[in-house]
C-alpha cells in the first residue's frame, strides 16, 4: 500500500481491466434481449401458422361477392337454401321418385341417370328424379355444423319442401353412397329403397377387422393416406394440408387420373366433355366447405356404427343395394365384400373389369334402377 493510502495497480492489471471493459462495451445484445427475440419470434410463427390452418370464408351464392344463383332453392329450417335440379317425369304423376346424392368434388349436375340412363325407360316407368348440392358444393349454402345427421335431415327436408310424399328412394354415388348409411340410420320410415353406386368407405369404422383395414390402406397412394390421416386424426389441419405445397395432398381434390384403372379411363375417353359449369360450380363458393369438409365428415370418426343398422325393410316392401366393381381403385371392393357379408340383408353386386366409372358404361343405370325399383323385363 503506498502512502496516503493510495492503492498501486500493476500494468498487467490495468490491461486486463481494460479489455473486460471493452469487451463488456461492445457486447452486440443487451442482456436478456436475445431471449426477447426467440420469444417474439416464436409468437409470429404460432400466429402464422394458425392463420395458414384458418380457410377464408365461403362465397356465399347470391351474395355480392359470390356466384350467382342459376338454379331453384329451397329453405331449410334452419335458414340455409338448398339448390336443387330435377329430372324425368313430372313429380305429380311419378310412380317412383328418387333423390341422388352426388359425389366428392361433384354437384347436382352430376346425376347419372340423366347422363346416361335410357329416356324411353324413365318415361315408362314413370321415374322423377331430384339431384341437390350437398352443403357448401355448387349453389347451396355451407353448413359449418353439417354431421352425418344432418344431411339425412337435409334429405328429408328436400323431399318436405318438394311433396315427394311419405316415403322415396335414394341413391347415392361415390361419396355421396357413403353418405347414404346416415338415411338408413336417420330416416329408415321415410325410405321406399336405397342404392349405394360405388361408394367410399371410411376405414376407420371399428367394426372392420384390421388386416382388411390395412390391406385396403396400403393399397392407396402415400399421399392420399396422409390426407386421409390429417382428416382422421387432426381435422383442423385439413385445410392447410391440401392447399400447402411442402407435400402433394390428396390425389382425388388434384384431379389427377392415376387413381382410375384402366376401365374408367376406357370410359373417360368415351364420355363428352364436361360443360364449364360441370367443372366450376362444385368448388366455387371455396373448397375448404365442399371438400375438405367432406373429407373430415366421411373419415372422421362416425356418430354410429353402420355394421350395427338393422334391415330397414323387414316385410321387403323395399330393398338396399350396392354396386361396386371389381377393379375400383377409389373404393376398394375389399370393404364393400366385407359390408355384403356381414349385412345379408343388403344385395351386393359386383361387376367383373369395372373400376369406379362403370355406372357411366352403356346401360348400366338402366340396371341400377331396374334393380332398385323391382322391375323386371
Amino acid at each position: 500500500m503506498a502512502a496516503g493510502g493510495t492503492r498501486r495497480i500493476s500494468a498487467a492489471s490495468a490491461r486486463s481491466h481494460t479489455r473486460k471493459n471493452k469487451q463488456s462495451s461492445s457486447s452486440f445484445l443487451p442482456k436478456g434481449i436475445f431471449k426477447t427475440l426467440l420469444l417474439v419470434f416464436f409468437t409470429g410463427f404460432l400466429a402464422w401458422a394458425y392463420q395458414a390452418t384458418r380457410p377464408p370464408p365461403p362465397k356465399i351464392c347470391g351474395s355480392p361477392d359470390g356466384p350467382p344463383v342459376t338454379s331453384p332453392r329451397i329453405k331449410l329450417r334452419d335458414g340455409r337454401n338448398l339448390s336443387y335440379l330435377e329430372f324425368g317425369v313430372p313429380k305429380d304423376t311419378a310412380k317412383y321418385k328418387i333423390i341422388f346424392v352426388h359425389g366428392f368434388d361433384s354437384c347436382k349436375l352430376h346425376n347419372i341417370f340423366a347422363a346416361t340412363t335410357s329416356p324411353a325407360l324413365i318415361e315408362d316407368l314413370g321415374v322423377y328424379i331430384v339431384s341437390f348440392d350437398r352443403p357448401g358444393y355448387g349453389e347451396s349454402d355451407p353448413d359449418p355444423k353439417r354431421t352425418l345427421k344432418s344431411l339425412a335431415l337435409d334429405i328429408e327436408e328436400l323431399a318436405d319442401k318438394l311433396e315427394l310424399g311419405s316415403k322415396f328412394y335414394v341413391v347415392g354415388l361415390s361419396m355421396g353412397g357413403e353418405f347414404v348409411w346416415p338415411c338408413l340410420k336417420y330416416i329408415p320410415h321415410r325410405l321406399a329403397g336405397v342404392t349405394l353406386v360405388a361408394p367410399v368407405v371410411n376405414h376407420w369404422w371399428p367394426s372392420f377387422p384390421s388386416n382388411i383395414s390395412n390391406e385396403v390402406y396400403s393399397q392407396m397412394f402415400k399421399q392420399d393416406q396422409w390426407c386421409l390421416r390429417v382428416a382422421h386424426y387432426l381435422p383442423w389441419l385439413t385445410y392447410w394440408w391440401n392447399t400447402q405445397t411442402w407435400f402433394p395432398g390428396s390425389s382425388v381434390a388434384s384431379q389427377s387420373l392415376d387413381m382410375f384403372s384402366p376401365p374408367d379411363l376406357e370410359i373417360l375417353s368415351k364420355l363428352p366433355p364436361l360443360t364449364e359449369a360441370h367443372k366450376t360450380q362444385p368448388r366455387q363458393q371455396g373448397e375448404f366447405e365442399s371438400l375438405h369438409r367432406d373429407l373430415n365428415i366421411a373419415f372422421g370418426k362416425w356418430e354410429f356404427e353402420p355394421m350395427e343398422l338393422e334391415n330397414p325393410f323387414p316385410n321387403n316392401e323395399g330393398s338396399v343395394h350396392i354396386w361396386m366393381g371389381d377393379d375400383d381403385r377409389f373404393a376398394p371392393v375389399t370393404l364393400q365384400r366385407y359390408i355384403a357379408q356381414q349385412l345379408p340383408w343388403v344385395k351386393y353386386h359386383e361387376i367383373e373389369r369395372a373400376g369406379h366409372m362403370f355406372a357411366l358404361g352403356d346401360g348400366m343405370t338402366d340396371k341400377i334402377l331396374k334393380a332398385l325399383l323391382n322391375v323386371t323385363d
